[in-house]
C-alpha cells in the first residue's frame, strides 16, 4: 500500500487513485466547510437515520420496510405483496434505474455525491471516525509515513476497531429488514448455530463493507461503479455538473497579479477532493458532484474579496457564457416516459386486491375416465394478503348442468397472511359429456364480492372416442 504524497498531481490522463508505477495512491481529502457541505451533512444523517428507522416504524402491524423473505411476504409502507406478485419488481427496479438517469440528464451525478450509500458512510461515518481518531489530512499522511509503533499501532488498531464495529452494526441493521428487529434480537441471544446461515450472512456481510470502507473506498467509484462511465452518454451539454469557469479563472497568478484571472492555483479544490481530482482539468469521470470543491474555492473567494462562483454548479453551456435550456428535447421525453411508467404502476396496484388466487392440474394424468365419468381435478391455492383474518369462497363462472363440482361453495377461513390449497374436482358423466370446455373459478369474500379469477380448461377424450 503505497503512502499519500502531498505534492502529487493530478494527471487527467491516468487514474488518480493509481500512482505512476501502479501502485495504489491513498487519498486523504482535506476537511471542508461550507454551504454545501453543511446540506450534504444534513441529508447524509437524514438518510441514515431513516435508513435506521424503517424496521422499527410500524404500520398496519409490520414494519414500515419488510422482506419477509421465510414467508414470501413482502410489506412497503402499509402495504402487502405475496410471492406471486414478484412481477411487480420490474417497475421498482426500471423505475429506480430510470429515475436515476432522469435525474443525471437533469442535475448531472448529484446522486453519487449526495445520496449514494457509498459517499453517505464513508464521507459523513467513516471519514467522520477516521479524523477523530487520526486527524487532519496533514496528520493522516504524516501516520502513513511514520514507522510502526507504539502510537501508529494505537491510533490504527482504534481506528479498524471502530470500523469493525460500525460494519457490524450495519450489517445487523441491514439483516432487520429481512428478519424483523425482533426476530433479530431472538437470533442474536441464540447459539450461532440455530441460526448459521443468518449468521454466516451478516459477519460476511460486515467483512464486505469493512473492506469496503475501511481501504477500497473510491476505489468502488472509480474501477466497479459503470455510473462514472456512463455518465458521458447520460449528460449533454445542459445537464447541471460541477465546473470550473476557465475564463474566469485563467491565467492563474498570484493574488496580486491584476493581469492574472482569479484562480490562485492554491490546490485547495484538489486537497478536499475524495478522489483525488482536479476540477480545473474539465469533467471527469472520477467526479461524483459532491460539491466540496465549490465550498473550498468559494472560502478562498471570500478571503480575497472577490465573487463566490469561479467553481460552482452549471452545466457546460452556461460555463462557456451561454443560456442553459432546461427544457429540451429529452427531458420532455424523460418525462412522458416516467408519467407513463408511473400511471402503468398505479393501475397494476389497484388491480392487486386483498387477495391472490393461483390455479393448475393434479399433477399425473390431465384427466381420469372410465365407463360411467370424466373427470378433471385442480388445486386452486387462495393467499390472504391482508394482515387480518377474513373468510372466502370459490365459485365457477357459470352453472354447469352436465357436471357435478366438489370443492366450491363453502366457507373457509384464512388467517392474515395466511394461503389455503383446495382441491377443485369437476366430473361429468360419460353419457352427458361432449367434449372440453372452458369456465372460471373465482376468489370471493364474505360479501360476495369478487377479488380474483382464473381460468380452468376441462379436457377429456375426443367425442369420437369418448363414443
Amino acid at each position: 500500500m503505497s503512502s499519500n504524497v502531498t505534492n502529487r498531481k493530478p494527471n487527467r490522463d491516468s487514474l488518480t487513485a493509481v500512482n505512476d508505477d501502479g501502485s495504489r495512491f491513498i487519498i486523504h481529502p482535506s476537511d471542508v466547510s461550507g454551504r454545501f457541505t453543511l446540506a450534504r451533512k444534513v441529508s447524509a444523517y437524514a438518510l441514515i437515520l431513516v435508513y435506521a428507522a424503517l424496521p422499527w416504524v410500524q404500520i398496519g402491524g409490520y414494519p414500515a420496510v419488510f422482506l419477509d423473505t421465510n414467508a414470501m411476504r413482502f410489506h412497503f409502507f402499509g402495504m402487502t405483496f405475496a410471492s406471486q406478485d414478484l412481477w411487480l419488481a420490474f417497475f421498482l427496479i426500471t423505475g429506480l434505474g430510470f429515475g436515476l438517469f432522469y435525474v443525471t440528464a437533469l442535475l448531472g451525478r448529484i446522486w453519487c455525491g449526495w445520496a449514494c450509500p457509498q459517499t453517505v458512510f464513508l464521507e459523513h461515518v467513516y471519514r467522520r471516525i477516521e479524523r477523530f481518531i487520526e486527524g487532519d489530512a496533514i496528520a493522516r499522511r504524516k501516520l502513513d509515513s511514520s514507522p510502526w509503533g507504539p502510537r501508529r499501532i494505537w491510533k490504527r488498531g482504534l481506528k479498524h476497531a471502530a470500523f469493525l464495529g460500525l460494519s457490524l452494526l450495519l450489517a445487523h441493521m441491514f439483516m432487520a429488514y429481512f428478519v424483523s428487529v425482533p426476530g433479530l434480537w431472538d437470533m442474536m441471544r441464540e447459539a450461532p448455530a440455530e441460526n448459521w446461515k443468518v449468521f454466516l450472512f451478516v459477519f460476511a456481510f460486515s467483512g464486505v463493507l469493512y473492506f469496503n470502507f475501511a481501504w477500497f473506498r473510491e476505489q468502488l467509484c472509480i474501477v466497479i461503479c459503470p455510473y462514472g462511465r456512463l455518465q458521458s452518454a447520460l449528460i449533454d451539454e445542459h445537464s447541471m455538473v460541477i465546473g470550473y469557469d476557465e475564463k474566469r479563472g485563467e491565467p492563474r497568478g498570484k493574488a496580486k497579479d491584476e493581469a492574472a484571472g482569479d484562480c490562485i492555483d492554491c490546490n485547495r479544490c484538489v486537497q478536499v477532493c475524495p478522489t483525488g481530482i482536479d476540477i480545473r482539468q474539465g469533467l471527469q469521470m472520477e467526479c461524483i458532484g459532491c460539491s466540496a470543491c465549490i465550498d473550498a474555492c468559494d472560502t478562498v473567494m471570500d478571503k480575497l474579496k472577490r465573487d463566490r462562483g469561479l467553481i460552482r454548479y452549471d452545466s457546460m453551456e452556461g460555463l462557456a457564457g451561454r443560456k442553459t435550456r432546461y427544457l429540451r428535447p429529452r427531458m420532455i421525453l424523460y418525462t412522458a416516459l416516467l408519467l407513463l411508467g408511473a400511471v402503468v404502476l398505479a393501475f397494476s396496484l389497484q388491480g392487486l386486491g386483498s387477495a391472490s388466487m393461483t390455479a393448475w392440474r393434479t399433477p399425473g394424468a390431465p384427466y381420469f375416465t372410465n365407463n360411467e365419468l370424466v373427470r378433471n381435478q385442480f388445486m386452486v391455492r387462495v393467499t390472504n394478503k391482508s394482515n387480518e383474518g377474513s373468510f372466502y369462497r370459490l365459485e365457477l363462472d357459470k352453472q354447469l348442468p352436465e357436471a357435478r363440482v366438489m370443492g366450491v361453495g363453502e366457507p373457509f377461513f384464512i388467517d392474515g397472511n395466511g394461503e389455503l390449497v383446495k382441491p377443485v374436482v369437476i366430473v361429468v358423466d360419460r353419457d352427458r359429456y361432449t367434449g372440453g370446455f372452458s369456465m372460471t373459478v373465482r376468489v370471493v369474500d364474505d360479501q360476495g364480492k369478487t377479488l380474483m379469477q382464473r381460468p380452468l380448461e376441462f379436457i377429456g377424450p375426443t367425442k369420437k372416442l369418448a363414443n
